[in-house]
């Protein structure tokens, strides 16, 4: 892993650039590192691998951690903070680099790298909820069961944030990414392949109350932040002649069980699982974005 330290200012920042945003987008990397280098004083780190990124952010002492790269950087990095337990005096920065930039961006941070190079120097600190389930897994935007299935490249709502780069497949060629990336080499993977879509027989249970029953096969469950410490819920009943209502439900705290399911969390396809817990942490992580926003 190379470091380079660059002149100290009032403001340390410790840049992780992400080793895939390096190999996709080596000319974005290098204007995000002139842009900071020329604002704060900077120490760059240049992991190879999982590990090596681990490692850096671990040993950030007291600068701020800035990570080059896209979504799947992002969560790699919300990740290993949460399960140090240091997400709550930490306050994190993305410059978006690389194919997966639909999380960044719904998190409020601008995609062009010039822009998200700024505010990382003069934005401000936005305390965002986070949703962890009983595997210490971390949600940072929203969740599906099932994954969304396969649409024609970058059409429609079920187009995934890597449409444009696998035609008809994008959720698949994310999986597949991520699986190269996040997983260290010759360690089996735990994240498994997209389900196939259709019904499933699931409990759905909010706050305690159930929402939907085994009884009642579904078409898909989805879960988003809402207001502050709360998620939305909802349930799409598969239709039966008539179009079913979606059952809705707001709550801290969202269990799901039933026959083994897999499920998408941002760009993370995990399972399968038989039940699964996930508690609305209200303002737990904090994320540098535009000042005014």
């Amino acid at each position: 892993m190379a470091e380079v330290a660059t002149s100290a200012t009032s403001e340390q920042l410790l840049v992780v650039v992400d080793p895939v945003a390096r190999r996709s987008d080596g000319e974005s990397v290098r204007i995000a590192k002139d842009v900071l280098g020329a604002g704060a004083g900077m120490k760059l780190c240049l992991p190879d691998g999982p590990e090596e990124f681990a490692r850096a952010l671990a040993r950030r002492g007291s600068r701020r951690p800035v990570v080059v790269g896209d979504d799947r950087a992002l969560i790699r990095a919300v990740t290993l903070l949460h399960r140090r337990r240091e997400l709550a005096g930490c306050a994190l920065s993305v410059v978006p680099v690389g194919g997966a930039q639909s999380l960044a961006r719904s998190l409020g941070v601008p995609t062009g790298t010039v822009a998200a190079a700024r505010a990382v120097l003069d934005g401000v600190e936005r305390r965002m909820d986070l949703m962890v389930d009983d595997s210490d897994g971390v949600v940072l935007g929203a969740l599906r069961i099932p994954p969304l299935s396969p649409s024609p490249a970058g059409t429609g709502p079920q187009a995934a944030p890597d449409a444009g780069h696998a035609p008809g497949h994008p959720w698949l060629r994310t999986c597949h990414l991520l699986v190269r990336t996040l997983v260290p080499a010759g360690r089996p993977s735990r994240l498994a392949a997209a389900p196939e879509p259709g019904p499933s027989r699931l409990r759905v249970e909010v706050d305690g109350e159930t929402l939907v029953d085994l009884n009642q096969p579904v078409e898909a469950v989805s879960v988003s932040p809402s207001a502050a410490g709360i998620a939305s819920v909802e349930v799409r009943p598969v239709s039966v002649g008539a179009k079913a209502s979606p059952l809705l439900a707001q709550g801290r705290t969202v269990t799901v069980s039933g026959a083994h399911f897999r499920y998408r969390a941002d760009s993370v396809v995990s399972g399968p699982v038989r039940t699964r817990t996930w508690v609305v942490r209200e303002g737990a992580w904090g994320l540098t974005v535009p000042s005014g926003q």
